[in-house]
């Protein structure tokens, strides 16, 4: 008997035993040939199992419908109504594909590597179309790996348990245990962060899952504590008070798909000042809150978007790209290969070059 298959891989089987099914299974055929339920050795047990799963499944959305034959019990069965299961047909543009692929970015590292690499290689087979989009250009995250805290602390948000782990603190290096119970976890500034009630103090506190030793244990029942609605993330990781601003670009047409998303095109009427040069451009004005992260972003677009307003963003776009121009004749003098090294260099002296006079 197996007694080790953990209850969301029951759950995921249950799923594709039902959904292959000519007709239905009954529970018997269920306890028989689905993984995770013969670890059940009495009959109550295998009841009260797969009746929890039932209701977990329905919760999440599996329409997991009886088929009463016969009117015996022993006869019901059950199956997956595949009309209300299956999804309609994914029809995503390149600048949506290049945020599920931007999505996609964060789990290279853990142990969704692969399953997110071959939903993107389906993505990319039903699309019928290439999805080259220039709309992820400097937008890969910069986010470092979680390491191997990740795994156990997210499986016991979703459970709801309590962690317990050997921290180290930043400030002194001192190491301690701590009891906390987990809310949430968030990315910021290219670390992983654990939002929870620290037992021991009794207060909210913010863990860096790169300053966790060794093990990370759940103990205790499941649903052991409610989250609060009210837990802010951006105010507890110190990013929810920065001051909102406003910029103008303009952008070479039909490139720059990010940023038109997040802007609003100005009419050709009311061109900004300051615009002189740009008259086969769209003009965008763009609110933003991280000024850094929008150079870095515009900067990757080269001469494809150049900033109009506010002119310190104006000025910290045009020194990133004279850095980058230096960076590559640097690289052109030292390379044997004179000629590639060139265009590359020149490209990239251009986009600051031209940055520079408008």
């Amino acid at each position: 008997m197996n007694q080790t298959i953990d209850p969301a891989e029951r759950l995921l089987n249950l799923v594709i035993a039902l959904v292959n099914t000519s007709a239905r299974m009954t529970k018997e055929e269920i306890r028989s040939s689905v993984a995770g339920y013969d670890g059940a050795a009495h009959d109550d047990a295998f009841e009260r199992m797969f009746e929890r799963d039932k209701v977990t499944l329905r919760d999440l959305g599996v329409p997991i419908v009886t088929v009463d034959t016969f009117g015996h019990a022993d006869d019901i069965g059950y199956r997956i109504d595949m009309e209300a299961y299956a999804l309609d047909a994914v029809d995503l543009t390149p600048a949506e594909f290049a945020v599920v692929g931007l999505a996609a970015e964060f789990w290279q590292d853990r142990a969704l590597a692969r399953d997110t690499s071959r939903a993107l290689t389906k993505l990319r087979a039903g699309a019928g179309q290439s999805l080259d989009s220039d709309a992820g250009i400097l937008l890969a995250p910069r986010v470092r790996a979680a390491g191997d805290a990740f795994g156990p602390i997210f499986d016991a948000i979703l459970a709801r348990r309590i962690v317990t782990f050997t921290y180290r603190t930043a400030r002194t290096g001192e190491t301690k245990t701590r009891t906390v119970a987990p809310y949430r976890i968030a990315a910021r500034g290219g670390g992983w962060y654990l939002i929870g009630l620290d037992h021991d103090r009794e207060d909210l506190r913010v863990f860096r899952l790169s300053r966790i030793v060794g093990r990370v244990r759940a103990t205790g029942l499941t649903e052991a504590f409610e989250v609060p609605e009210d837990v802010d993330v951006d105010d507890l990781l110190g990013s929810g008070h920065a001051e909102r601003q406003s910029a103008v670009l303009a952008l070479r047409p039909e490139r720059a798909d990010a940023l038109r998303a997040r802007g609003t095109l100005i009419r050709d009427e009311e061109a900004p000042a300051g615009a002189d040069g740009c008259d086969d451009r769209d003009f965008l004005a763009l609110d933003y809150t991280n000024h850094r992260q929008l150079v870095r972003e515009i900067t990757g677009y080269g001469e494809a978007v150049v900033v109009i307003s506010p002119p310190e963003l104006r000025a910290d776009v045009i020194d990133l790209l004279r850095a980058a121009a230096s960076i590559a004749a640097i690289a052109d003098s030292d390379s044997k290969n004179t000629d590639a090294a060139g265009d590359v260099g020149g490209a990239t002296t251009k986009g600051a070059d031209d940055a520079s006079h408008i």
